[in-house]
């Protein structure tokens, strides 16, 4: 499977091109167009065997590319995905694959016109190992029915290294939108939802930051018709953290619950993708980090077989519509400070 590059915006691209060339696929070029040059320097410095390809028409026409791969400002990413279906090619893209219902419509059209596979890499699923895990404990009943998820996604600002877009709420789509898209991806998939309903959502923007159309606070209540699942994503991991944020899923099921701390275990053991499980036998941690990924290797399979094994098409736009939705109907939360404990009479 050949496939090329087009939209290096956001650094997602990194583990995106590296996943599919692990799982043996093959990269015909891509194309250096950026609105951050960072992103550019950092892609060349880790793939220097890459071909710079200054023409992208050129990878859209090319009979021997497969795929595109997309991590454009989320604003373009349906655009390009639409353009590349047009040309035959399937499509891997960064989370948000879209973000207004206009664009959703389109991709949707795009695919059933074309019938190539348009594919978010939700990477805080597909590139965590524990997630893997999680998956086989919920498959052999140790867990019972799974009834609820609570999925945390905290995130650090990083404020020197963010491009303009990054603060323009009509170029991200919004912290729900965007962020949170990862955790309804995850509800949909541990509970084994087909769709799920917004019950409530809200969006602030309560930290220092000046950009007055940057969101750095967002929540949703969701559920289906046997679960139910809590949001939160935010960008106030503090500088003191060893990692960009403490991304957390908790699952709890009927005779059980399972606990992934992602990236960090605070003040604990060393390094990432720790699962902790607490069912009938009793409580036990597993070192999750060897735990072999698939989405990948899935994807490729899908490139050449026309199947669906890394994601379904209807879950990729069931999250997207979930994740829009949630957005146009957040109560929007007042930037009012609290008052300190010490001024509390």
């Amino acid at each position: 499977m050949r496939f090329a590059v087009i939209g290096l915006d956001h650094r997602h691209i990194y583990h995106m091109v590296q996943g599919l060339l692990a799982a043996g696929a093959d990269c015909a070029g891509y194309d250096p167009a950026t609105s951050d040059p960072r992103v550019l320097a950092g892609f060349e410095e880790r793939f220097p065997q890459l071909a710079k390809v200054r023409d992208r028409r050129r990878l859209l026409e090319d009979p021997h590319v497969d795929a595109i791969v997309c991590a454009a400002i989320p604003r373009d990413r349906a655009a390009i995905a639409t353009d590349a279906m047009a040309h035959g090619k399937d499509v891997m893209v960064d989370k948000p694959g879209v973000t207004s219902f206009d664009q959703l419509a389109i991709v949707q059209q795009a695919v059933r016109e074309t019938g190539r596979i348009f594919s978010i890499c939700f990477s805080e699923r597909f590139v965590v190992p524990a997630t893997i895990v999680a998956e086989k404990i919920i498959a052999s009943g140790d867990i019972g029915r799974v009834i609820h998820t609570t999925g945390l996604g905290p995130h650090r600002l990083n404020r020197a290294i963010r491009p303009d877009w990054f603060f323009d709420v009509d170029a991200y789509g919004g912290i729900l939108t965007d962020i949170a898209s990862h955790q309804v991806d995850q509800f949909l998939h541990f509970t084994g939802s087909s769709d799920a309903e917004i019950v409530a959502s809200s969006v602030a923007h309560v930290g220092d930051e000046p950009a007055t159309g940057f969101q750095d606070f967002g929540d949703i209540l969701l559920r289906s018709e046997h679960a139910r699942g809590y949001i939160r994503v935010d960008w106030f991991t503090p500088d003191g953290l060893s990692t960009w944020g403490d991304g957390r899923l908790v699952i709890v099921g009927t005779e059980g619950l399972i606990e992934l701390r992602k990236y960090v275990d605070l003040a604990g053991r060393m390094g990432t993708d720790h699962v902790f499980v607490v069912d009938r036998s009793g409580t036990r941690h597993i070192d999750a980090r060897h735990e072999p990924l698939v989405y990948f290797e899935r994807f490729v399979a899908d490139v050449r077989q026309r199947t669906e094994s890394a994601m379904r098409q209807d879950h990729v736009f069931t999250v997207c519509r979930l994740a829009l939705q949630a957005q146009a109907q957040a109560e929007k939360l007042p930037a009012k400070k609290p008052i300190h404990l010490s001024e509390q009479s």
